[in-house]
């Protein structure tokens, strides 16, 4: 699919979604989420376009794509860098299906990147809705590169304005280096309501990132307890009470053989 046909389609799903992580996939996409017009959504991943946000599962991809910053946070929009080289939407749906091994797949969608324009709103990310057995769930993975030095910002910190929401959490952790992350990486690790007060039928998206510090290469694993994204009554009543991977299972994942490939196209 053309990247304008892409991009058309990831703006139109990601209008309507929850706060997201990269600003990940925009402002509105993936306040992360699908949508039922959702992305970081631009403006999930909607605002990851114009928001640049990518959406999908709530991707949120950094805000300096469409020179933004996330819904409800101080932060300064995250200054995106030339990847190494093209990642195709199938290459991402093949790296995502590896991460969950003897999961049934559906509702699979991708985008490419253009490394010509890394600013362009064109942001490699793939999702799908995975059933492990426990319940089927929607999650979906962006890759970008940041430009270094590394700064504040989404990914690399867990300080937001106003304050998350009461059941909201961060978790902000390094990596060392290692053979498979030379250099180290920040890992942030968050859990966030699709609706505030959360209720006992109130579905949640679990969102990893992963950023390496030598390259500024970065990973953001979003995953919901759902079948899809969005906030309030557009997100669709959990399926399970938990994603199909822990944060240790998704940061071991994203670093991992699955996903070493597009770490090393990116950065």
């Amino acid at each position: 699919m053309p990247f304008e046909a892409d991009l058309a389609h990831a703006l139109d799903r990601t209008t309507d979604s929850l706060e997201p992580d990269l600003t990940a996939l925009l402002s509105g996409a993936v306040e992360r989420g699908r949508s039922r017009r959702r992305r970081r959504s631009a403006c999930v991943i909607a605002g990851v376009g114009a928001c640049a946000v990518i959406a999908a599962a709530g991707l949120v991809i950094p805000g300096a794509l469409a020179g933004t910053r996330s819904a409800g946070s101080d932060i300064e929009p995250v200054a995106l860098a030339m990847p190494r080289s093209a990642i195709t939407g199938t290459q991402m749906i093949q790296a995502l299906e590896m991460t969950f091994p003897g999961g049934r797949f559906s509702q699979v969608t991708g985008q490419s990147n253009n490394p010509s324009d890394p600013s362009g709103g064109y942001v490699a990310n793939g999702e799908l809705v995975v059933d492990d057995g426990q319940g089927a769930a929607m999650v979906g993975v962006s890759a970008v590169r940041l430009k270094l030095p590394l700064r504040d910002g989404d990914g690399l910190s867990c300080e937001r304005t106003p304050a998350r929401a009461a059941g909201d959490t961060c978790t902000l952790s390094e990596l060392p280096s290692s053979a498979a992350i030379p250099g180290g990486a920040v890992v942030t690790s968050e859990r966030t309501a699709a609706e505030h007060p959360a209720r006992a039928d109130t579905a949640r998206r679990w969102t990893v990132t992963v950023t390496l510090k030598a390259t500024g290469a970065q990973l953001q694993l979003v995953q919901w307890n759902s079948t899809g994204g969005g906030s309030g009554a557009h997100a669709p009543k959990p399926t399970r009470a938990a994603p199909p991977l822990s944060d240790q299972q998704a940061v071991a994942a994203l670093t991992g053989a699955a996903w070493a490939p597009i770490l090393g196209a990116v950065g």
